[in-house]
C-alpha cells in the first residue's frame, strides 16, 4: 500500500506502521487522495495539488493497519489524512478500506430546494451519544416530515463529550461516536427512511488540543488572526496545499461516506486574499462531484456578513454556495416572541414585527442598514433575481441560539405552548429552507449547555474560567453558570424521550408534523421567490400575516383574542389550526385565539 504525506519542512521522514519503520522517499506531489484510503481505486484530482513537499512509501498494509509518521528522528504523529483515530487525536491513525462496506439502500439524493432540515447533535440526541443509537430515532424523523438530519461535527476531539467544534483530523470521525463505520450505518440507515444527511465542518480553525498540522507544514499563517488565534492558510505560502488539505477532506465526506451536504462553520473567518476565493474553489469542486455521482450535493453557509454574494452563484459574479443560515430571521422571529433586547437583538428589538416583515420579505434586516451592536452598517440587500429563497435558512432555534447561551435554555422554557406553535409556524411556512434544533419539535424543556471533556487539565480550567467570566461581564453570578468539564452539564443536555408522549408535548409534535406536511402539499409554500411574499401586521394588536399567493400564515403573538382582516368578503378554507378556528366571516376577519396560529386558504 502506497503512503503518503505532506512536510515541506522535514529533512526526514520515517513511517511507522504496525510497529515496523519505513524510510521515506521525497516525491514532488501526491500521487493519491492520501494515506489510509481505500487502496487501490484512489485517485488524484481536487484536493492533490503539485507544490513539492511530498514523501512516500510502500509498505504492507491493510484495513485496520496502525501507523504515523516521524518527522526528523521527532515522535510518531498521527496522518492529517487520517480515516481513523481509534485512540483519539493524540493515537496512531488506522487505515480504513472504504471498499469493505456494503451499501443496502441505492440513494440518489434529495436537493436542497424544498428542503426541511433537522440539527442533531449525536453526544446529546440519545443518552448513549453515539450514531448507532441515534439510527433507532429516524423512524420519528421521518414522521416528522423532514427531509435531511444535519449532523454537528464528527471529527475527533479531546475526550469523550463535546460539541466537536474544536475538531482536528478533518478526515475522521469520532471514535467514541462509533468510528467512520457507524456513519455509514447512519447514513444508509437515514437513507433507507429517505432522508438526507448533512454534516457540519469547520475549516475555519481546530481545535488546540490534538492538532498536530503545525508539526507537518504551514498550516496556519500569521497573516490572519481569528478568534481562535492564526489563522488556516488560504493564501500565504504553502497554500496550495493546504486549500487542497480542506478540499480533499469535503469531498471526501461527500463521496466516501455519502453525504447529501456540508454546513460550512463560521465562513467569515475563512481569511483569503486570492483571486478565487476558497469558498468558490468549494463550491465548484462540489458540483463537479456531484456531476460525477449523479446525485444533488450542496453547501451552506454559517455567515455573519449578510452579502448575498455567498450565495450568488459563480457564473454570476458570486462564490455559488448553494444557502447560507440567515441570522437576521431568527433574531427578529425572538425578539417578536420574548422581547429580548440585549447585544445583538437591540436593532430588532426596537421594533419586532415590522423587523420581522423586513426579513421575511426581504430576507435580511441588516441590508446595508446601521448595526448599533457592530457600530457600523451591515450587509447588502438581496435580489430575489439571483437569490432565490431557498438559499436562506429559517430557524427559531440553533445549537449556537441555545447553547451560547449562559445556561443553554430553550424557547420551550420560557414561552407557552401556544407561542411556540406560533414560531413553528413561521418557520415552516417561510419562503426559506427551514431548519429546526433537535427536540423543538416537541418544545423540549431539557437545555442545550455548553460542555466540553478536556483531557489537559490547563486547558480545562482556562475554559471553565473563561466561560464563568463571559457571563459574569453580563450580570450573571459565576455560580449560576455550568461547569462545562461537570459530566451532569452534558447529560443534562440529553433529549428526554419520553417528553413527546405527555402533553404539551405530543400536541406541539403533532402540530409540527401538521405544518411539514402543509409545507408539501401547497405549491405556494414551496415557492421560492420573495418578491411575492406580501406581510400585514397590526403593533399593538400584535398579530401578523405573512401571504404567500393564496395562502396565509396568520399568528397571533397576544394574550387576547384578536379578529386579523384578510380581505372583505375573503372565502377561506382553515388548513391548519393551533386553537379552534373558524373561517372568516362576511367582514373578512379571522377570529383568532390568544397565542395561536392558523394557515389558510383563500379561494379565488
Amino acid at each position: 500500500m502506497l503512503f503518503e504525506v505532506w512536510a515541506p519542512e522535514a529533512g526526514r521522514v520515517e513511517l511507522r506502521a504496525d510497529g515496523t519503520a519505513y524510510a521515506m522517499e521525497r516525491a514532488p506531489s501526491s500521487g493519491s487522495s492520501g494515506s489510509g484510503d481505500s487502496g487501490p481505486g484512489s485517485s488524484s484530482g481536487p484536493g492533490c495539488a503539485a507544490s513539492g513537499g511530498w514523501w512516500r512509501v510502500a509498505a504492507p498494509a491493510g484495513h485496520g493497519t496502525r501507523y504515523g509518521f516521524s518527522l526528523d528522528g521527532g515522535p510518531v504523529l498521527p496522518d492529517p489524512r487520517s480515516r481513523r483515530q481509534p485512540d483519539g487525536p493524540d493515537g496512531l491513525s488506522a487505515v480504513v478500506d472504504h471498499a469493505r462496506f456494503t451499501w443496502r439502500h441505492p440513494w440518489h439524493g434529495r436537493p436542497l430546494p424544498g428542503a426541511v432540515l433537522y440539527e442533531l447533535h449525536v453526544g446529546t440526541f440519545t443518552p448513549e451519544g453515539t450514531l448507532d443509537a441515534a439510527v433507532r430515532h429516524l423512524p420519528h424523523l421521518a414522521e416528522l416530515g423532514v427531509t435531511h438530519v444535519e449532523l454537528m461535527p464528527l471529527c475527533p476531539f479531546p475526550g469523550t463529550h463535546g460539541w466537536g467544534y474544536e475538531g482536528v483530523s478533518l478526515w475522521a470521525v469520532h471514535e467514541p461516536y462509533g468510528g467512520p463505520e457507524a456513519l455509514k450505518r447512519f447514513v444508509d440507515a437515514a437513507h433507507g427512511h429517505g432522508l438526507g444527511v448533512v454534516l457540519d465542518v469547520v475549516h475555519n480553525h481546530l481545535g488546540p488540543s490534538g492538532n498536530h498540522l503545525p508539526a507537518f507544514g504551514p498550516y496556519f499563517t500569521q497573516t490572519h488572526h481569528t478568534p481562535w488565534g492564526a489563522a488556516v492558510n488560504l493564501d500565504a505560502p504553502g497554500s496550495d496545499e493546504v486549500r487542497a488539505y480542506l478540499l480533499g477532506s469535503a469531498l471526501a465526506w461527500l463521496r466516501d461516506y455519502r453525504l447529501d451536504g456540508l454546513r460550512l462553520d463560521a465562513v467569515h473567518a475563512l481569511r483569503d486574499t486570492r483571486a478565487t476565493h476558497y469558498l468558490a474553489e468549494l463550491s465548484s469542486s462540489v458540483d463537479a462531484l456531484a456531476a460525477r455521482e449523479g446525485r444533488p450535493l450542496f453547501l451552506i453557509a454559517e455567515s455573519d456578513l449578510n452579502d448575498p454574494a455567498t450565495t450568488i452563484p459563480r457564473e454570476a459574479g458570486g462564490l455559488g454556495v448553494h444557502a447560507q443560515w440567515n441570522d437576521d430571521f431568527h433574531h427578529a422571529l425572538r425578539t417578536a416572541l420574548t422581547a429580548e433586547s440585549q447585544g445583538y437583538y437591540a436593532d430588532f428589538a426596537r421594533d419586532p414585527l415590522p423587523a420581522l416583515a423586513k426579513t421575511l420579505t426581504g430576507g435580511f434586516f441588516h441590508d446595508g442598514t446601521y448595526s448599533s451592536f457592530r457600530g457600523r452598517s451591515h450587509g447588502r440587500p438581496l435580489d430575489p433575481r439571483t437569490t432565490p429563497a431557498h438559499r436562506l435558512l429559517a430557524y427559531a432555534q440553533t445549537h449556537d441560539q441555545i447553547g451560547n447561551r449562559a445556561v443553554g435554555d430553550r424557547l420551550a422554557q420560557h414561552l407557552s405552548p401556544g407561542l411556540l406553535a406560533c414560531a413553528a409556524a413561521l418557520v415552516l411556512t417561510s419562503p426559506f429552507t427551514p431548519m429546526l434544533f433537535m427536540g423543538e419539535e416537541w418544545g423540549a424543556r431539557t437545555p442545550w449547555q455548553f460542555f466540553t471533556d478536556h483531557t489537559d487539565p490547563e486547558l480545562a480550567e482556562a475554559v471553565r474560567t473563561g466561560r464563568r467570566r463571559e457571563f459574569a461581564a453580563h450580570g450573571w453570578p459565576e455560580s449560576a453558570i455550568p461547569d462545562p468539564q461537570d459530566p451532569e452539564t452534558r447529560n443534562r443536555s440529553c433529549l428526554d424521550w419520553q417528553e413527546p408522549e405527555r402533553p404539551p408535548h405530543t400536541r406541539l409534535l403533532s402540530w409540527n408534523r401538521e405544518l411539514t406536511a402543509l409545507r408539501r402539499s401547497q405549491p405556494e409554500l414551496a415557492n421560492p421567490d420573495l418578491s411575492g411574499v406580501r406581510v400585514a401586521y397590526d403593533t399593538r394588536e400584535r398579530w401578523l400575516v405573512v401571504r404567500r399567493g393564496a395562502v396565509r400564515t396568520v399568528v397571533n403573538l397576544s394574550d387576547g383574542e384578536v379578529k386579523v382582516p384578510l380581505g372583505r368578503g375573503a372565502r377561506a378554507e382553515v388548513l391548519a389550526a393551533w386553537a379552534p378556528c373558524a373561517p372568516p366571516g362576511a367582514d373578512g376577519r379571522l377570529r383568532l385565539a390568544p397565542e395561536s396560529a392558523a394557515v389558510v386558504r383563500i379561494a379565488e
